[in-house]
């Protein structure tokens, strides 16, 4: 929006500053431009543009009277300094003349988001939000998430605040409605039913499990409740459920008494409504330290769609209602407003500022700044939220944050990621293999998070059915930094085998041999592929079962693999498995001779791509992918130590220490034990026929 230095202005946003006592040269060079458009500028409404020697706009505003605006700025003693510096920078102007004020504006804020003046005030995060979109052009209609233009036929009910909100929306409507959420592809080449249905979340119209009709009932309830008859739909599940608890049915009724819950749990999380008012957007700006953060909470068919933060940039001296009104302008350029907007703050030219909105939306918008009662309480609940947003990102590490930020750009990630997991996996040729994830955010490295996994479980499983991880916590292991060794990454696996080999005493080293003997607990090898898969369907599954919602953090909004496009598209056919879209993966390679600082990334759907050598963002992805790479070999360095200490005479019931020194002393070797014929056993000093025939049918009980 303009700023107004011009006194006589109603809106003048700014106080008249004490005069300079001299003109520097530089403003007078700028001002004699500016003096010199004054000639042929008509008495109209329009938009200006004052530009550097570059070419690139500084400033962009708008006037009802374009002379009389223009003519303010070469008032120096009326201008504030960021007004001066940008008089002193002007060596060009460009002049747009509109028929009506409104016009000027709807120009000046298309203007201001193509061009992002510096002298303005900018919104630069403003991407367009997600919608739920119910399909109508299949016989089962899917419910998923949807962005950009509504081309696809079916219903669309939003816009949510963003992809988490969605998320989180959509897997209510599988619990509570038990709707399918899988591609039409997917739908078609399915044989039976898969983990969703397992977990009460989908009805399984793919093979059946529900006829078209029962189907089309629970896709009529799922739209009734996003059109706000929540209520409604929730009174009639009631009904049935009792129905069916009066029939004797009651696997019935416990299935409408699960969904019940679910849409309680629901309309539990609307912690805040606006009373009487359908369909809203409530703007709080709170501005401390010369930075504001503005709080956008969207309110439609009764029901909170969530909210997020921003942070215009503008200079410390703009006050809040100038700010206000810059937003409000820029959030909307490329959406439609609600019938209503509820603000903390006046806006600078209100009544212009809702005359453009309607003529936008083609029907009456309205600005209102409630004083008191239900939307007032509202207005405050935003305005905590957007008091306590600010104070997070003052506090934040402000190096931390600018890698986050330029980590989400040159990945192409939507939103600045807040929490990143990376995994890595280390092994001998298949032997203790290990998984281990790291967990990173804006404060660091989370290392109460990290956790590794003992691979091999998934693989015992039959192919028809996984294995679920346990819930408690023997699938997934915890281990914090402190339980690992701080070990270099790049000490290499197999020549510490080696030297363990060579340098231990001598019962230990014939134990060690061990490691050299064919293993069923390793039936992969050195398939880093399907480890990687492993850890992932693990980690994921788990956290489909114990955080559906997305409510407990468990999610991470980033996924690095230490490896390339292998593992790429073993972590995606994983997340296409568990129906999981809205997670960023991307794999890192070492470069030619794995030399650090040639890194490639393989993202989806993307050719792989390398960063500049000095570039601070390849950096941090060095640390991160490091950092998993140390916790990986330090938990195998644990369980690999663990074992040379083993014996596999440890494994046999009954054979003590005496016993398996006495073993060793006769035949040498724990290997020489277990080739030994029944006989040569009994011989042993201490071994009785009982025993010795227990220890031969250990390692003969195949045959």
């Amino acid at each position: 929006m303009t700023t107004r230095p011009d006194p006589s202005d109603d809106h003048a946003d700014e106080a008249p500053e004490t005069a300079l006592p001299t003109v520097p040269v530089s403003f007078a060079r700028g001002a004699a431009v500016i003096e010199a458009q004054l000639k042929t500028l008509p008495g109209r409404p329009g938009v200006y543009r004052m530009l550097n020697a570059a070419g690139d706009a500084l400033y962009v505003g708008k006037a009802r009277d374009l002379k009389r605006r223009v003519a303010s700025y070469i008032q120096i003693d009326r201008l504030a300094n960021r007004l001066r510096r940008m008089v002193a920078e002007t060596t060009a102007m460009e002049i747009v003349v509109t028929h009506t004020e409104v016009e000027a504006l709807l120009l000046e804020i298309n203007l201001i988001k193509r061009l992002m003046p510096r002298y303005n005030v900018l919104l630069r995060d403003d991407k367009s939000f997600p919608d739920i979109l119910i399909t109508a052009d299949h016989r089962a209609p899917q419910v998923t998430k949807h962005r950009g233009a509504r081309s696809r036929k079916g219903e669309y009910f939003g816009p949510f605040a963003s992809a988490g909100a969605v998320n989180r929306a959509i897997a209510a409507l599988q619990r509570a409605f038990l709707l399918r959420s899988c591609s039409d592809s997917v739908f078609e080449g399915r044989t039976r039913p898969c983990l969703l249905f397992q977990i009460k979340r989908c009805s399984a119209p793919c093979v059946g499990r529900i006829d078209d009709a029962a189907y089309a009932e629970l896709v009529a309830e799922a739209r009734a409740f996003l059109s706000g008859e929540s209520r409604a739909v929730q009174q009639r599940l009631v009904r049935q459920m009792q129905q069916a608890s009066d029939a004797l049915d009651f696997e019935s009724a416990a299935r409408l008494r699960d969904r019940i819950r679910a849409l309680t749990q629901i309309q539990a999380h609307q912690d805040i409504n606006v009373e009487g008012v359908a369909e809203a957007d409530v703007i709080a700006a709170y501005q401390a330290g010369g930075h504001t953060c503005v709080q956008v909470f969207f309110f439609r068919a009764g029901s909170n769609y969530g909210n997020r933060a921003y942070f215009p940039s503008h200079d410390r001296q703009i006050e809040l209602p100038e700010v206000m009104a810059a937003f409000v302008g820029q959030f909307y350029e490329n959406k439609t407003a609600p019938r209503a907007v509820l603000l903390s703050h006046e806006p600078a030219e209100a009544t212009l500022l809702a005359e453009a909105l309607s003529l936008t939306a083609g029907r009456k918008v309205e600005l209102l700044v409630p004083q008191r009662g239900d939307k007032r309480r509202v207005i405050d609940h935003a305005l905590a939220n957007a008091r306590e947003a600010l104070a997070r990102r003052l506090a934040e590490n402000s190096t931390q944050r600018q890698l986050l930020e330029g980590l989400a750009k040159a990945l192409g990630i939507e939103t600045v990621p807040q929490r990143i997991e990376v995994y890595d996996n280390s092994h001998i040729q298949g032997r203790n293999a290990y998984g281990a994830m790291i967990v990173a955010g804006p404060e660091g490295f989370v290392k109460s998070a990290y956790r590794k996994f003992s691979i091999g479980k998934l693989r015992e499983a039959t192919p028809a059915e996984p294995a679920m991880p346990a819930a408690t916590g023997a699938a997934i292991e915890a281990g914090a930094g402190t339980a690992t060794t701080d070990i270099p990454a790049d000490d290499t696996v197999a020549s510490d085998a080696k030297i363990a080999a060579a340098t231990t005493p001598e019962p230990e080293r014939l134990a060690a041999l061990r490691l050299q003997e064919p293993a069923a607990a390793a039936p992969m090898g050195g398939d880093d592929y399907g480890m990687m898969r492993e850890v992932l369907i693990r980690r994921f599954q788990r956290a489909l079962k114990e955080d559906p919602e997305r409510e407990r953090g468990m999610w991470p909004d980033l996924v690095i693999l230490d490896g390339g496009q292998g593992q790429l598209s073993a972590a995606c056919q994983v997340f296409a498995d568990l129906g999981i879209a809205d997670v960023a993966l991307v794999a890192i390679a070492k470069g030619p001779d794995r030399n650090a600082g040639r890194e490639r990334f393989f993202l989806p759907n993307r050719p792989p791509f390398s960063l500049e050598p000095r570039d601070p963002v390849l950096y941090f992805l060095q640390r991160l992918r490091d950092e998993a790479h140390r916790f990986a070999i330090g938990t195998h360095r644990a369980k690999r130590s663990k074992l040379i200490g083993q014996s596999l005479l440890d494994e046999i019931p009954g054979i003590g220490a005496k016993r398996k020194k006495a073993l060793l002393l006769h035949f040498g070797s724990a290997r020489s034990v277990a080739r030994a014929g029944l006989a040569d056993l009994e011989q042993v000093s201490g071994i009785s026929q009982t025993v010795a025939k227990k220890i031969y049918d250990h390692f003969h009980a195949q045959g």
